[in-house]
């Protein structure tokens, strides 16, 4: 499968379609549920376009990795891995996520 680059301003139902279809199929392979909030919820829908408009920036635009689909998943896994687990958030004592939450856990 070869991916054409994404720019800023483009948008494209199809690139939108194939990706829900590919994270869809990934979910499933790893036993996970996919996210069943309520339609319309402003906090959730906020959230998840912080996130995304992170992984824009740090990820899609300033890298480029859409050179094909494994460049791209995997340009996406190493960013989640460094914002779950090493990236030093100061809202909870510049500690990474994953260590706040073991240590919320451990008391």
């Amino acid at each position: 499968m070869r991916l054409v680059q994404y720019n800023q301003g483009q948008h494209s139902s199809l690139w939108q379609a194939i990706m829900s279809i590919k994270y869809t199929e990934r979910l499933g392979e790893a036993s996970i549920a996919p996210s069943a909030g309520r339609v319309g919820d402003s906090y959730g829908n906020a959230l998840a376009e912080t996130i995304n408009g992170l992984f824009k920036a740090r990820v899609t635009y300033r890298r480029a990795p859409s050179r094909n689909f494994e460049a791209l998943e995997n340009a996406t896994l190493e960013w989640v891995d460094w914002f779950n687990k090493r990236r030093l958030s100061v809202s909870i004592g510049n500690f990474p996520p994953a260590e706040a939450k073991a240590n919320f856990h451990a008391l």
